[in-house]
């Protein structure tokens, strides 16, 4: 359970950091984000999870 409560932290750190150090291109991004096709947001989640699983079972093992 504390793992978790790291990691979430740690989320919200990185989030955090990218919103208060690039206000204006976060915004940006977030306007152009309907354009992008839907398939393209899957694809960038899944490998955002999965370089995200193997980062962690690399620094577990």
């Amino acid at each position: 359970m504390d793992d978790l409560l790291i990691a979430l932290g740690l989320v919200m750190v990185l989030e955090g950091a990218a919103y208060a150090l690039f206000p204006v291109q976060m915004i940006n991004m977030i306007r152009r984000l309907p354009d992008i096709p839907p398939h393209a947001i899957r694809l960038a989640g899944l490998m955002a999870v999965a370089l995200g699983w193997l980062l962690v079972k690399f620094v577990r093992n």
